[in-house]
């Protein structure tokens, strides 16, 4: 389940709610709904629905989260809701649903294809600076937020190539570890980002990506090792790395800086 397909999905819960009269028929569905990743927990998506709806229904949110959350929890594709602080809808999607954001991303990446700018270190990091207001040197170092992206993008390439040099590519599977779920939820919040955000929070949401890229990395061995034959796991991780590659590929070009293959 993708992030437009879920908040489809709590749209219709929202719907149902009012059809069956367990919310007043009086309450003005919104048009769509908008989903981030929580500051807390391991749940994939939150969604403040309930705290939007709060005011005009003269209910607690937490009252109205609750009457969703048991609709909610009974969807094909959802795995888990709980209700969170005030009111939030903190939602966990089944295992398929991790798999068709990476198929997404990828399928993404491979249709916009953005036109590559050319390396210029002294560009990206005045550009960088820019757009973060943090200072950046031209020598390039783990320290520094913009190099651990590019390195991130730049891993994912070299990863791409080694694969196929061993015969094998990159194919959606399943991501059930802690490490894969927190990736490709922030995977799956880029696309927000990317239209909505300033420029400043899409830098923020390029270095989460990259920071969470590498512990997938670093947890989980993407390539095969010795005389180990490429598994099923190597082939969903390899393409979590393409889809990882895209993200960051397609923001670092739209904050106006490159995206090296090789660093």
């Amino acid at each position: 389940m993708t992030p437009a397909q879920l908040s489809r999905t709590v749209l219709h819960t929202l719907r149902r709610a009012v059809e069956d009269g367990e919310l007043p028929a009086a309450v003005r569905t919104p048009e769509k709904v908008t989903l981030r990743r929580p500051p807390h927990g391991d749940a994939d998506y939150a969604s403040n629905l309930a705290l939007r709806l709060a005011p005009a229904l003269g209910r607690p949110a937490r009252q109205i989260a609750e009457i969703l959350r048991i609709r909610l929890a009974q969807q094909p594709g959802i795995a888990r809701v709980e209700v969170a602080g005030a009111g939030f809808l903190n939602i966990t999607v089944r295992a398929a649903g991790r798999t068709a954001v990476v198929r997404e991303a990828i399928a993404a990446g491979r249709r916009a294809q953005p036109a590559a700018l050319p390396e210029d270190p002294a560009r990206d990091a005045a550009r960088w600076a820019a757009v973060t207001g943090h200072p950046v040197t031209c020598e390039r170092r783990d320290s520094q937020p913009l190099f651990r992206v590019q390195y991130a993008h730049a891993r994912t390439r070299a990863l791409l190539t080694n694969a196929r040099d061993l015969g094998f590519g990159p194919e959606p599977g399943s991501y059930e570890t802690p490490a894969e779920a927190a990736l490709i939820a922030l995977l799956a919040d880029s696309g927000r980002i990317s239209e909505h955000g300033t420029p400043d929070r899409l830098a923020r949401q390029l270095e989460a990506v990259a920071e969470a890229f590498c512990d997938v990395h670093d947890v989980h061995p993407i390539l095969p090792r010795g005389d180990e034959k490429p598994r099923a796991a190597h082939r969903a991780r390899l393409a979590l790395a393409e889809a990882t590659g895209a993200v960051l590929a397609g923001g670092l070009t739209q904050l106006g800086i490159s995206a090296p293959n090789h660093l």
